[in-house]
């Protein structure tokens, strides 16, 4: 069994974000493996060791430093890795991310691919159903709980007041939520023998994609403009000098009705 687990190079969320002069996130900044896709590794590796001769391989879309995530994946478990990294890529819209994915994901011929629910970055949650439109594969989405049984794969998806469980037919696309299970930390042997993984790099050129359809000026939705999140307010403080602090106290609580 072949599965590929998506990744994505974002960056640090206790850092300082920004964006670029062309709208796009600025990623000259400390990065990482977007946590959300942990789960996602953490997931493809759990069937692995389930099934008989299965393999994981883990899948970027980025610049050069996205091959820290996929560095990332290696550690935690995942056997290959392909980076995707072409300069015509730079500004490329979830529409075009999916093409190219398609694309990737066609030539890897794998039986499921496995999806964090969204990225930290952009966070819209979109790619993994357009992934399997462009293959013509069914998608489960936002899964609680994976199974993977002969050639079927099912979700428990929880919402506010039932649960459902969602069935298809392999190949598919499955996107795993933070409540999947607790991603595993890379061990001192994982990150040894992440060393000697083989990472292959790939350009558009490799996929029979044309740079044209892809970057910013291709893109169907664009940021237009962007502005600093403004200063935090500094909070009411009340000063209890002659022992009204408590009348004080509540007359904040009932004005702003907390209580």
């Amino acid at each position: 069994m072949k599965i590929v687990a998506l990744v994505k190079y974002v960056p640090d969320a206790t850092g300082d974000r920004e964006f670029s002069d062309d709208g796009t996130v600025d990623r000259e900044v400390a990065g990482l493996l977007s946590e959300l896709d942990e789960y996602a590794v953490e997931q493809a590796l759990q069937i692995a060791e389930n099934a008989d001769d299965a393999e994981v391989i883990a899948v970027t879309v980025g610049p050069d430093d996205a091959s820290d995530a996929l560095k990332k994946a290696l550690q935690m478990g995942a056997g290959s890795a392909v980076h995707i990294n072409d300069d015509d890529i730079h500004g490329t819209d979830a529409l075009g991310t999916s093409k190219i994915l398609a694309a990737a994901v066609q030539k890897i011929e794998p039986d499921l691919v496995i999806c964090g629910m969204a990225s930290t970055d952009g966070s819209m949650g979109v790619v993994p159903a357009m992934l399997a439109e462009r293959l013509g594969w069914p998608a489960v989405t936002y899964g609680v709980d994976l199974k993977v049984e002969g050639s079927e794969v099912s979700i428990r998806r929880d919402g506010d007041t039932a649960s459902q469980t969602i069935s298809a037919q392999l190949p598919a696309v499955v996107s795993v939520t933070d409540q999947s299970g607790e991603a595993r930390y890379p061990s001192m042997k994982g990150i040894m023998a992440a060393k000697k993984k083989k990472v292959e790099d790939w350009e558009l050129d490799d996929l029979d994609l044309d740079g044209d359809d892809f970057g910013l000026e291709a893109a169907y939705s664009k940021v237009e403009s962007t502005s600093p999140r403004p200063p935090k307010a500094a909070g009411t403080k009340v000063v209890d000098e002659d022992g009204s602090g408590g009348k004080a106290l509540a007359d904040f609580l009932v004005n702003g009705k907390f209580i």
